[in-house]
């Protein structure tokens, strides 16, 4: 995993569900300001929806200090716009299913579920300055106080 103080190199592309429109852009591109990346694994999972419910549930304070938010899985662009609507996501949800953000943090992890093995990126928060240079990171993701979780983090910096 990266630490604090290393710039990240986002500039791939990746599909972006933002309310009700869809568009594939550079993700570098959608940094334009202190940005709060918040890792997770599948839309419609228990863990992953309370991490993603909380963190929605705190975007206007996250916002006030200064950050945008942006949730980040493999899901399709899609899944993400219907899982907006669900859960009253007013954030962007990014679409990543060849895990390229994961390989750029670092945290690209070999995971097993079932007896099966298989490549995954770790339930993380990263906040990122607008070059994309790592200020925090939030390596243990508590799902049903994410977005207090994240609050915290910010305060810090």
């Amino acid at each position: 995993m990266r630490s604090t103080g290393d710039q990240l190199e986002l500039g791939f592309e990746v599909n972006v569900a933002e309310r009700e429109s869809k568009q594939t852009v550079i993700l570098s591109d959608l940094i334009v300001r202190p940005t709060v990346i918040s890792v997770y694994m599948r839309n419609n999972t228990g863990s992953c929806d309370k991490q993603m419910i909380s963190l929605a549930r705190e975007w206007d304070k996250i916002r006030s200090m200064g950050f945008d938010v942006l949730g980040l899985s493999k899901d399709s662009v899609g899944s993400h716009m219907k899982y907006q609507a669900k859960h009253s996501i007013g954030f962007s949800l990014v679409s990543d299913p060849e895990h390229q953000f994961a390989k750029a943090a670092g945290s690209l992890v070999e995971k097993k579920m079932y007896g099966k093995a298989f490549w995954g990126p770790t339930r993380s928060a990263y906040v990122l300055n607008e070059s994309a240079t790592l200020l925090e990171i939030c390596e243990k993701v508590n799902p049903d106080s994410h977005g207090e979780q994240i609050l915290e983090l910010l305060k810090a910096i």
